[in-house]
C-alpha cells in the first residue's frame, strides 16, 4: 500500500522523449486518449501521432518535444487517477520542462494553458539558440560547487558564458554555454578532477544567460495565463523551495530558462519534508536513476508504460 502523505510525483524533462510514448496507455485508458486528442485540437496538428509513431527527428525538435512530454505526463497521471482516485501525492516536482507538468498535477496550471505555454517555450528556446548559439555537456565525478568553480575559471579565460545548468545528482552535472567555452571546459575538466566530460546532442545552451531572449519573450506569454494556488507544494527548480502561491510560481517560471536546475537539492528538500516514496510519471526512467544516487533509501516507481502503470495501481490498492 502506498502512503500518499509521504509520496511525491515527479515529472521528467527533455531527453526522456521516445517514439511510442504514451501509446499503450492511451489505448487502454479513455482518460489518457482524451488528453492526447484534446492536445491535438489545441495545437491544430496530430501531436498524438508524433508521440505514438514519430518520426523521431521531428519528435526531438524542442518545439515538439516539450508539448509531447507535457501531454504524455498529464495523460499518464489522468489514467492513474481515473483508476485510483486516492492517488493524490503530498507534493510534486518536475525537472525543467517537467515543472509545467508538475504545476498542472498540482492544479496551478490548467491543461489547455499548459499545452500552449510549453509549445511557445519550445519555439522561443529554438529561436534563442539561433540568435545566441551554444552547447551543453555532461560532467561526471564532480560536485556542484566544483563544477561552478570550473565554469567560472573557464569563463574568465574565454570571456564567454559558461554555467552549471543542471545539478542532477551527486557526481552528475550538466554545463551550458557558448561553443568556445564548452570546448575549453571539456579540455579542462579532467585536470579539475572530473571522471568524464562529454558534449550532449543539443544545439542550445539551456538554463544559461544565452536563453535571456527566450526568457524575456516567455514572460509575455506567462502574462496571458491565469495561474492558481496549487493544491500541494511544487518544489522549485531554481532554489528547491516549495512553491505555494501564484506569485512564487510566476517568478519561478520567469527565471527558469536562465537559471540552474537544482534537482539534487529539490529531492533532498522533499525527503527532508517527509517524502519516502517517489513516483516518476512519464517516458523512460531518467529521474528514477537520479533518485537512486540522491537517496538510496527512498522507494521508487516509474510509470512509463501500460505494464508499469497497471502494476503500480495494483500495488497502491493493496492493504
Amino acid at each position: 500500500m502506498v502512503d500518499w502523505s509521504a509520496t511525491a510525483f515527479v515529472f521528467p524533462g527533455q531527453a526522456s522523449q521516445e517514439v511510442g510514448m504514451g501509446r499503450d496507455i492511451a489505448a487502454a485508458y479513455t482518460a489518457a486518449s482524451n488528453t492526447f486528442f484534446q492536445a491535438d485540437d489545441i495545437l491544430g496538428f496530430k501531436l498524438s501521432s508524433l508521440c505514438f509513431e514519430g518520426p523521431e527527428a521531428e519528435l526531438n525538435d524542442t518545439i515538439n518535444t516539450q508539448p509531447a512530454l507535457y501531454v504524455c505526463g498529464v495523460a499518464t497521471l489522468r489514467a492513474l487517477q481515473a483508476e485510483c482516485p486516492e492517488a493524490v501525492p503530498a507534493c510534486v516536482a518536475g525537472h525543467s520542462l517537467g515543472e509545467f507538468t508538475a504545476l498542472t498535477a498540482a492544479g496551478a496550471l490548467m491543461f489547455e494553458d499548459g499545452v500552449r505555454l510549453v509549445r511557445e517555450r519550445g519555439r522561443l528556446m529554438r529561436e534563442a539558440g539561433v540568435r545566441s548559439p551554444g552547447a551543453m555537456a555532461a560532467v561526471l565525478g564532480l560536485d556542484g560547487d566544483a563544477v561552478r568553480a570550473l565554469c567560472e575559471q573557464v569563463a574568465r579565460q574565454t570571456g564567454g558564458v559558461l554555467v552549471l545548468a543542471n545539478d542532477n545528482c551527486p557526481g552528475q552535472t550538466v554545463i551550458s554555454g557558448d561553443e568556445r567555452s564548452i570546448e575549453a571546459a571539456l579540455e579542462a575538466a579532467p585536470a579539475a578532477g572530473a571522471k568524464r566530460a562529454v558534449r550532449l546532442a543539443v544545439s542550445i545552451a539551456a538554463h544559461s544567460p544565452l536563453m535571456e531572449s527566450a526568457s524575456a519573450d516567455f514572460r509575455r506569454a506567462l502574462d496571458r495565463v491565469s495561474f492558481h494556488r496549487p493544491h500541494m507544494p511544487v518544489y522549485a527548480n531554481i532554489d528547491a523551495s516549495p512553491l505555494t502561491t501564484v506569485e512564487s510560481i510566476r517568478q519561478e517560471l520567469e527565471q527558469q530558462l536562465t537559471h540552474s536546475v537544482l534537482w539534487t537539492d529539490s529531492v533532498q528538500a522533499m525527503t527532508a519534508a517527509g517524502i519516502t516514496t517517489f513516483v516518476e510519471i512519464g517516458p523512460k526512467d531518467v529521474l528514477t536513476g537520479l533518485l537512486k544516487r540522491i537517496d538510496r533509501g527512498a522507494a521508487r516507481f516509474t510509470l512509463n508504460d501500460l505494464a508499469s502503470l497497471q502494476a503500480f495501481i495494483v500495488a497502491a490498492r493493496q492493504d
